[in-house]
């Protein structure tokens, strides 16, 4: 179900559609929207977020033994990112997990949040823990910078401010990326998500500008996101999606915890094989004015339209500085320089795509393999 943001009714304010249906896809100017935010004089509503809470005393220690994170020894205040796999070690849930002492809060995508929740509550057992779909009560205000002003608007007064550990690699992670940690896109984009409740988003987005912190609308921050190779679930996810194609490992997987559903095949990829696909940020030809569709194919550049499609295009925008930019997951296969094309949706719409690797195409069978391009933590 989605929940029309009551900062829709704010002068200017577009309303998204796909993903980020229910908030304002912009408020009448994206570009400036997205350097305000980029440089933290702007906040995104991201109300379209579900928000499932666990509360009760075996709560972390339940949540490690389900999820492809360890999360036993999270700290109140601590944030982190876990994953809920299929047997076959596809990616089901994507959970980023901010614990207050008292709940672990959960924020996901709004797609998630009920099914999450359904599960969670099937897995309970005899264990002491609570699970609750809260998406109706909070909401979820994203920004580059941590924004004191919002605390006030949190459970109970109390801050809760979820930092994403993107692009470093948590304990028990490994890097996929095919450049150095220090060079990584994704520490330009420092981000943090404020839960506050619903109910006050326009109070809390009062307060932000009493504060000289404007809005930008999801917009800027799918820009900023893609510009920082930052996987999405539902966007860069489908129902093959494991860890390693989206260079997950890194925040969301711990490669020396217990048993859990799905750690055999996050074990035998990463040891002894490769992932099939791998995620790329694509610099698109700009001359159109337009930006591919997600699902849009990316074929060879060999003059045919019908050439077989080497992957497909995730999520696309206009960033303020790059120009237009795409993410994308492609076969393993696909030769890191090779001459690709984004096909669009209008006959002979095409769009000239070259490759930034964000996974390397060597991903995987690392054991007795020296240190050298991926790095682990």
């Amino acid at each position: 179900m989605t929940h029309a943001s009551p900062l829709l009714a704010r002068p200017g304010a577009v309303a998204a559609h796909g993903p980020d249906e229910g908030v304002a896809a912009h408020y009448g100017d994206p570009v400036r929207e997205q350097r305000d935010l980029a440089a933290g004089r702007a906040a995104v509503d991201l109300s379209f977020r579900g928000v499932v809470t666990v509360a009760g005393p075996d709560r972390l220690s339940w949540l490690t033994t389900l999820s492809s994170q360890q999360v036993t020894r999270l700290v109140p205040g601590e944030s982190s990112e876990l994953l809920l796999l299929s047997l076959q070690g596809r990616i089901e849930f994507d959970a980023r997990i901010i614990d207050d002492g008292q709940k672990a809060w959960l924020l996901v995508e709004r797609g998630e949040a009920q099914g999450l929740a359904a599960w969670l509550t099937s897995m309970k057992f005899m264990l002491r823990v609570e699970v609750a779909d809260e998406s109706d009560t909070w909401g979820v205000i994203g920004s580059t910078r941590r924004l004191d002003v919002l605390d006030a608007f949190g459970p109970q007064g109390a801050p809760l401010v979820w930092v994403d550990p993107w692009p470093h690699v948590a304990p028990g992670g490994y890097s996929y990326a095919a450049v150095d940690d220090a060079n990584h896109p994704g520490l330009e984009r420092p981000w943090f998500e404020h839960v506050v409740e619903r109910e006050r988003l326009a109070e809390a987005a009062a307060a932000l500008e009493g504060d000289g912190v404007g809005l930008a609308g999801a917009m800027a921050s799918e820009a900023l996101r893609i510009a920082a190779w930052r996987p999405r679930w539902g966007v860069e996810t489908d129902e093959r999606t494991i860890p390693h194609e989206l260079d997950l490992l890194r925040t969301a997987v711990h490669l020396s915890k217990g048993c859990y559903k799905g750690q055999e095949t996050v074990a035998r990829v990463h040891n002894l094989g490769h992932p099939p696909r791998r995620l790329t940020l694509l610099q698109l030809d700009g001359s159109t004015h337009t930006l591919p569709a997600p699902g849009s194919p990316v074929v060879a550049r060999d003059g045919s339209t019908s050439a077989k499609p080497l992957g497909r295009v995730t999520s696309a925008a206009l960033h303020y500085e790059m120009g237009p930019i795409a993410l994308a997951v492609l076969k393993r296969s696909v030769a890191p320089d090779a001459d690709l094309v984004v096909l669009g949706e209008a006959d002979g719409e095409e769009y000239a795509a070259a490759q930034e690797l964000i996974v390397a195409p060597e991903a995987g069978q690392v054991v007795g393999r020296p240190t050298g391009l991926l790095r682990r933590n």
